[in-house]
């Protein structure tokens, strides 16, 4: 089983960015399927970006699209998450996850390693 440590989150203004980084060890993050996920207070947690490994093939939550990028440092062994123009709607903990569905990639239960989430908090 692969250790996620993410990092990064904080508290920004409308409009900003973050970026966000999971440190992974255990296993090389281009040998897994590396979703970020997300939940805010009394809702689920929700797909908001995942990269397949066997094709590194892309995955946007309609939310995010065109907004967040997902993209994996081999050489780091980390997956990044960068998050522009940020939305106060944004606002949760955001979750790496690491599993080995190359079909599925949108669904909590496909992912069986996880880091124990940053928060993002984005004031209007």
């Amino acid at each position: 089983q692969v250790q996620l440590v993410e990092s990064g989150g904080g508290l920004v203004q409308a409009g900003g960015s973050l970026r966000l980084s999971c440190a992974a060890s255990g296993r090389p993050v281009n040998s897994l399927t590396m979703g970020w996920f997300r939940q805010a207070p009394g809702k689920e947690r929700d797909i908001v970006a995942a990269i397949r490994w066997t094709d590194s093939n892309t995955y946007y939550a309609v939310s995010v699209k065109g907004r967040f990028t997902i993209s994996r440092d081999n050489a780091k062994n980390t997956v990044l998450l960068q998050m522009n123009s940020l939305k106060p709607e944004d606002t949760a903990v955001y979750y790496c996850a690491g599993g080995r569905s190359g079909i599925v990639l949108d669904r909590p239960m496909y992912y069986d390693s996880w880091g124990q989430g940053t928060q993002v908090t984005v004031s209007s």
